[in-house]
């Protein structure tokens, strides 16, 4: 494949990426494309074979070693470690251990009741941390 195509390649998935909400996952393929198309400019590229193998270790490689990281710093949604200590309001009566819904910020999310002690509709909770998109509450 000629040195072009990768970088063309490789902004189509930066143009994706900036398209899609929070995902980071084209970026990576997209540097990736961005790399192998250097390296093909630079007469180092090889065979297709060898192109593409490479551009799929490099992608994956950097998704896999700074996606997590890169969304962490970012504050991408589903990692939401800034509203944690903040007060939610149960929508349902939650039983010890068990989930159920909150309100927090005026959107609902999913709850689950920690410290063995049930959460009654409306008390006032502290979030303790989130995992994915459940809220871990305490009573407050």
């Amino acid at each position: 494949m000629s040195w072009w195509a990768w970088i063309l390649m490789g902004v189509a998935l930066l143009v994706v990426e900036l398209a899609a909400p929070g995902g980071l996952f084209a970026l990576f393929f997209g540097v990736g494309a961005l790399a192998v198309g250097a390296l093909v400019a630079l007469g180092a590229g090889g065979p297709a074979w060898f192109q593409w193998g490479l551009f799929v270790l490099l992608s994956v490689s950097l998704l896999a070693m700074l996606r997590r990281r890169l969304r962490g710093k970012l504050g991408a949604p589903g990692l939401r470690p800034d509203v944690v200590g903040e007060v939610a309001t149960p929508l349902d009566d939650i039983p010890a251990g068990g989930t159920g819904r909150a309100e927090l910020r005026g959107t609902p999310w999913d709850a689950r009741a920690e410290g063995g002690e049930p959460l009654p509709r409306g008390r006032r909770c502290r979030v303790v941390r989130v995992e994915g998109l459940t809220l871990h509450l305490r009573p407050e």
